[in-house]
């Protein structure tokens, strides 16, 4: 669809409604945006273009916004696939037009392509500007925001950003959702490892004028600015967003799950906020991002094969692999024989930069008995000590 943004700056991105799985492991249910935009001066600039699921789509989004007139730019801020697909086609079909890159991003075209475009492009630094007539942008690096060649772009006339995949959500842009749920999870998810770089970007945009925040996925930004920075600011710096326990859970036959359970219960019944997560049915990615959300957070693993139940193993994995840090985290293992769960979870939580383990472990041998209701009880309260 074609929307205006203001008179000179057009959206011609693509929703997508078909799509299953984004990056081929999150479920999209309301399906994913495809973001880019032209601008409409003495020089016309296109800014990124889409995925390939998309593209019929985009290039007649394109042709119409255009509606004749040949581009002289092709910015693009990043080259992962979902919005560089078209940069071959839309380069054959207009080739007297420039692409605008850093550069990093212009091996990458090669790498994708088959050729670097070098007889056409422009290689643009921190601070470098492009005038297009009564706009002009300005081109911040954001290395590992969160591929190695990220750039944003500040349209200094109409104060917009032009943010990459910062601030980008799940769900396409008719996805009635609220914005921060979706955003949550997208951020911790995919952008979540580089917390230091976006802190850095942060920073720098900072010192920008900054009134409407154009990102590659999800809505336009417009309003209310400061609520959407502040929560980037809290995630990457790896800061709780709200007080509460998720407890996750990875059960084979049940019992494990009945404990965990139980644990929910009592701590509601003390006031706390919990979130319950069924690792081995529920979506893994959400489990992450609340895990990130809250400040404390509870695992139930069984020992399966001397290791982990892979729910959980594979839980653990995901933690460390976005940098989780900084939270406080209490433990339920379950072994009919040997239960091993705790130590392994131990290993792989010592990994991760200041976490604190709680005393005691609930150690189950099937299911729960008085002896594991009593440590039950004790890791309840010792979550709900304030520090």
């Amino acid at each position: 669809m074609i929307s205006n943004i203001s008179e000179k700056v057009l959206y011609i991105g693509v929703d997508d409604h078909d799509i299953d799985l984004f990056e081929s492991q999150y479920v999209v249910p309301n399906g994913v945006s495809y973001n880019s935009y032209v601008i409409m001066d003495e020089k016309i600039a296109i800014m990124d273009t889409a995925d390939a699921r998309a593209s019929e789509q985009w290039m007649a989004n394109l042709k119409e916004a255009l509606n004749g007139k040949t581009p002289d730019y092709l910015v693009v801020h990043h080259m992962e696939p979902d919005h560089s697909a078209n940069i071959k086609a839309v380069a054959d079909l207009y080739p007297t037009m420039q692409i605008v890159g850093n550069a990093k991003t212009f091996p990458m075209m090669n790498q994708f392509f088959g050729e670097d475009f070098s007889d056409r492009r422009v290689v643009v630094k921190e601070g470098d500007t492009l005038e297009l007539g009564t706009h002009t942008l300005t081109f911040v690096m954001a290395p590992m925001v969160h591929w190695p060649e990220v750039m944003v772009s500040y349209e200094s006339a109409e104060k917009i950003l032009f943010s990459a995949d910062g601030f980008g959500k799940f769900g396409a842009l008719d996805a009635d959702e609220d914005w921060a749920c979706e955003a949550r999870r997208y951020y911790f998810n995919i952008v979540g490892k580089y917390g230091a770089q976006v802190q850095g970007l942060l920073k720098k945009a900072a010192a920008l004028d900054i009134q409407t925040i154009c990102p590659l996925h999800g809505p336009i930004l417009t309003e209310n600015l400061g609520y959407y920075i502040g929560l980037y600011d809290t995630w990457s710096s790896y800061k709780p967003e709200n007080e509460g326990i998720l407890v996750a859970c990875a059960s084979i036959h049940g019992n494990t799950r009945k404990a965990a359970l139980k644990l929910v219960e009592l701590l509601e019944a003390q006031g706390e906020k919990v979130a319950f997560s069924d690792l081995t049915r529920d979506d893994m990615a959400e489990a992450i991002e609340d895990a990130f959300r809250y400040d404390r957070l509870v695992i139930a693993c069984c020992t399966y094969d001397g290791g982990l139940f892979p729910a959980g193993e594979s839980f653990l994995a995901h933690l460390k692999a976005k940098a989780y840090q900084s939270r406080t985290v209490g433990l339920i293992e379950n072994g009919s024989w040997a239960p091993m769960a705790a130590k392994l979870m131990k290993a792989q939580l010592e990994g991760m930069k200041n976490i604190t383990v709680l005393e005691p472990v609930v150690t189950l041998k099937g299911a729960l008995n008085d002896a594991s209701a009593a440590q039950m009880s004790e890791l309840a309260a010792a979550l709900t000590t304030k520090a």
